[in-house]
């Protein structure tokens, strides 16, 4: 779904330091890595969202177990766990001898206050299915914890290895209310970085944290700075005022590539990590109809789409998850590009076509259709404007509609779109905490979906698959659900997302992590 950077916002970088008790540190230093982001870190709360940037989070914050390659799960800040044979309890051996980065220990008693703020604020993260199955959570001694369930929810691991929210505050960044909702303190955790400078909405400072219970990362300090404009970046980037652009988005695709055939600089691209997709209204104008959700499906020559801007770095998606993800591999059937099947779904729902004109019209008013996209993301902005040349050959009128991200997200809860970009979100989510959101108003899949006459039944085979203990009727049920929104055209996949990395020729160990809003910066040098 996005990322964001830090804090309560002041015109003095003095002001915005004293408020969040960030010291000032020196930034010169040749063991320092630059990097550029579109937006403010946010208040790098590990419990809360935008305006929060996940990758900022991921290098201060650290969660119980860690997701790896494969669909494995590792230990982190637990060594080891135990689960009971009903699956409704996990018990979790917690680390010993770590050390937030202000010196207080990480201990079962602090885990706890973490994880009951977070139930306490169920409300504000009813889009994950572990917090609405969690039910109580237990420090049995100062280093065992125990997280109850209502259900034996399969997903428990996958989930606690999330950036968020179940990561782990200090006590002295916690609020005097306690509320895990509201600002919080100060930015205190056991990952590898401590924010040591910061001004809004200009740069960030992370240094090295020395109190780190494992291995510490070879840069001393990283340097964020805000970008918004993808241009500028290249060009800051090209001074060698950066040493790594990082992630999706952030320069278009056309800068990839020429920065990468230059030869002046290393650049890559991971393999695969999510799906970028659109979500399709069925609840709202044109796309009420299943006849026109389908047209622009056969309508859309996604090949052609990412042979044109993609340089054929992205593969072409033909469902919503890959078929390499859990439960996906369904042999559902592709809906190709076929112009003249496009044409004819539209011409039997009446749309038509007359004379002369360059719009399709039914009973006296035009096909148009909203397409909403994140003003600031490169990529989908030349995408949505591809999209609306190729529609126009159809007859339809496509109208984009930019804006910045946090109106994007109320564009998504509100429904108001019939096109909307989104993305799947990858490991460890997919499929099943996406799937788990389709039934909150509050998200756009929602609001897609709202319009199907099986919504009901779909929301209720969801509930069911998450708490299924049979893997054969877990596989049935995905099958419904994943089927039948494929038959009934609310997603419109385009392809399958990497993350693009650029970096100077004295950068090395740059790799890329299975979640793809991480930025791995652990085993980075400058040389």
């Amino acid at each position: 779904m996005a990322l964001s950077m830090l804090v309560m916002g002041c015109s003095q970088g003095d002001k915005a330091k004293s408020q969040n008790n960030v010291t000032t540190q020196d930034t010169s230093h040749a063991n320092t890595m630059t990097l550029s982001w579109n937006k403010d870190i946010g208040p790098l709360n590990p419990h809360m969202y935008a305006p929060n940037e996940w990758f900022a989070q991921a290098m201060v914050y650290e969660s119980l177990v860690q997701y790896e390659e494969g669909g494995k799960i590792e230990p982190a800040l637990a060594e080891s766990w135990d689960i009971s044979k009903d699956g409704k309890e996990y018990t979790f051996h917690l680390r010993q001898g770590v050390k937030f980065s202000d010196g207080s220990d990480f201990n079962a008693n602090i885990a706890k206050k973490n994880l009951d703020a977070i139930l306490a604020n169920a409300n504000k993260h009813d889009w994950l299915e572990l917090i609405n199955q969690m039910k109580s959570v237990e420090a049995v001694d100062d280093y065992t914890l125990k997280i109850s369930f209502k259900n034996p929810y399969y997903p428990v691991l996958q989930e606690l290895a999330l950036i968020r929210p179940v990561r782990f505050l200090g006590e002295a960044g916690f609020p005097d209310s306690g509320n895990n909702t509201e600002e919080i303190k100060k930015p205190i955790g056991t990952g590898p970085w401590v924010l040591s400078e910061y001004k809004k909405d200009e740069y960030a400072t992370f240094t090295r944290n020395e109190n780190y219970w494992g291995e510490k990362p070879k840069l001393e300090k990283v340097v964020v700075k805000i970008i918004p404009d993808g241009e500028t970046r290249v060009l800051a980037f090209e001074k060698g005022e950066l040493d790594l652009i990082f992630g999706t988005g952030l320069i278009s695709l056309d800068s990839f590539k020429s920065l990468k055939e230059s030869g002046k600089y290393e650049a890559k691209f991971s393999e695969p990590l999510s799906t970028r997709v659109l979500a399709v209204n069925s609840n709202k104008g044109a796309t009420k109809d299943l006849n026109v959700r389908q047209a622009l499906q056969y309508g859309l020559n996604k090949q052609a789409l990412i042979d044109n801007l993609f340089y054929g770095f992205e593969e072409k998606a033909d469902t919503l998850f890959a078929p390499n993800f859990p439960y996906s591999n369904l042999g559902l059937k592709p809906m190709d590009y076929d112009i003249e099947k496009a044409k004819q779904l539209l011409d039997e729902s009446g749309w038509e076509l007359s004379d002369g004109k360059q719009i399709r019209e039914k009973d006296g008013k035009p096909l148009e259709l909203d397409f909403a996209y994140v003003s600031d993301d490169n990529v989908q902005k030349a995408v949505a404007e591809a999209m609306q040349g190729e529609y126009s050959k159809l007859g339809i009128k496509v109208n984009l509609v930019g804006s910045e991200y946090q109106s994007h997200v109320e564009k998504q809860k509100n429904g108001e779109f019939n096109l909307i970009f989104s993305e799947t979100w990858g490991a460890p989510y997919d499929p099943h905490s996406l799937v788990a959101t389709m039934r909150h108003p509050s998200h756009g899949d929602y609001q897609a979906q709202l319009g199907l006459p099986m919504k009901k039944e779909i929301d209720q085979k969801i509930n069911e698959v998450l708490i299924s203990t049979d893997e054969k009727t877990r596989q049935d049920l995905y099958k419904y659900i994943l089927g039948t929104l494929h038959e009934q055209a609310v997603y419109l996949p385009i392809s399958y997302i990497s993350n693009i990395a650029v970096y100077q020729k004295n950068v090395s160990g740059v790799t890329f992590t299975p979640q793809q809003y991480e930025v791995p910066m652990q085993d980075i040098e400058i040389k």
